[in-house]
């Protein structure tokens, strides 16, 4: 597959620890510009005794049609300009009957067309089918390891809920938009598969 590179802003090396505070737990440097998946990150890797801090920050991402590809590319690149372990989440929305799309493009489709957009493109069709993927790219030091999680849903017809971010108002999961779901959505959501593996790895649980 063919990728091409954006180039990356630079920013000063920032040092990122995944060593043990003093209370026992792991810390580990997130970056991310958005706030709301940061907060979200955060409060799922309390449960497993990790600290996550934020390096808040844009980055231009590897351009491709892979998700794990782009994510994995992307931390590689960031590898340069961060010094020691951090991770980045890249997620996409699936559509069965766009045939995947937005997929590896969502982010750039919800700046562009938003929750609206979608609901246009997909009035009148029947096959809703959707699903969440997230990707995980974690950068150890030395190699970049990858986490996956899906959840399968529907896009709904209309916006619903007022909680969440990007396309969590029209993502359905049994019956309520991931908007509406609140604390709720933590339990079930892609980023929360993904993480729990990768959370579970670097705690050294099984």
């Amino acid at each position: 597959m063919l990728l091409k590179t954006k180039k990356i802003k630079k920013i000063n090396k920032q040092q990122a620890n995944s060593e043990k505070s003093e209370g026992g737990l792991v810390k580990i440097l997130f970056v991310t510009s958005n706030e709301g998946k940061f907060r979200e990150v955060e409060e799922i890797g309390k449960e497993f005794g990790v600290e996550v801090r934020w390096l808040k920050m844009e980055y231009e991402e590897v351009q491709g049609d892979d998700l794990e590809e782009i994510a994995r590319r992307s931390a590689e690149l960031l590898s340069d300009e961060i010094r020691g372990p951090f991770f980045i989440e890249d997620s996409g929305l699936f559509i069965d009957a766009l045939k995947g799309f937005p997929g590896p493009y969502s982010s750039y489709v919800f700046k562009t067309i938003g929750n609206d957009g979608i609901l246009k493109v997909m009035d009148g069709v029947s096959n809703r089918k959707a699903k969440f993927r997230a990707v995980i790219a974690y950068f150890d030091g030395e190699r970049v390891r990858t986490f996956i999680g899906e959840v399968h849903g529907e896009i709904a017809t209309e916006k619903r809920g007022g909680m969440g971010f990007g396309f969590d108002p029209i993502f359905e999961y049994q019956g309520k938009t991931f908007a509406e779901m609140g604390e709720e959505k933590n339990e079930v959501s892609h980023r929360r598969k993904a993480l729990d593996t990768f959370f579970g790895s670097i705690v050294g649980m099984p």
